[in-house]
């Protein structure tokens, strides 16, 4: 085994560590709105389930030297937002939203993404997604001091929206939601074989 001291690395160093090796991570399309009204849309892998009693998510922002990104800006002003799942029929239009864009505009509306009112939050969703959770922020923490490091965001869903294609008795139907997850670089994965195992009593 090849034994590594984080703090004798660079944050690059650190980080291809991190995605190369917690994999497959599950991408959230998160939509924001600024205090103007610009509707901001970013994908995220560092991305996961916190509660279901209340039902819970986590979403880590990256912090670049430069300053906040405006996903992250957007949740602390309001304290909204709405997370898609991606899935291999929204992913090629998603992945163009990460592009770098002044707050001024709106990759939403760039890539043309449909925009839809949620029932909830003060924040639209978009349709090209077979399932959103409105969220209304309940802690925050920012991470890394005043230079690059992260900002960390746990949101309580206020709602659901499934497409119903892929809900049945409670369930979501993993092959019909299709999800794709990021990997490291360029790459990403399908669902794939599906296997079951019983869990020890």
């Amino acid at each position: 085994m090849i034994s590594i001291d984080p703090e004798q690395n660079e944050e690059r160093d650190n980080y291809k560590l991190l995605v190369g090796s917690i994999i497959p991570r599950p991408i959230a399309f998160v939509t924001t709105q600024s205090a103007s009204g610009v509707v901001n849309g970013a994908p995220f892998s560092y991305f996961n389930v916190v509660s279901s009693n209340p039902p819970m998510v986590s979403l880590a922002i990256q912090r670049p030297a430069s300053g906040m990104k405006d996903t992250a800006r957007n949740i602390y002003g309001n304290g909204e937002f709405v997370v898609h799942m991606v899935d291999r029929d929204n992913v090629t239009k998603i992945n163009e939203t990460a592009a770098s864009l002044p707050p001024s505009e709106s990759e939403v509306e760039i890539v043309g993404l449909t925009q839809v009112p949620s029932s909830i939050v003060s924040v639209p969703g978009i349709v090209e997604s077979k399932m959103r959770m409105e969220c209304r922020l309940v802690e925050s923490v920012a991470l890394g001091g005043d230079g690059a490091g992260s900002d960390l965001f746990i949101g309580e869903i206020v709602q659901f929206h499934i497409d119903e294609a892929i809900y049945e008795k409670g369930r979501i139907d993993p092959k019909g939601l299709d999800a794709v997850s990021r990997l490291a670089g360029t790459n990403y994965a399908a669902i794939g074989e599906i296997f079951s195992m019983e869990r020890p009593k």
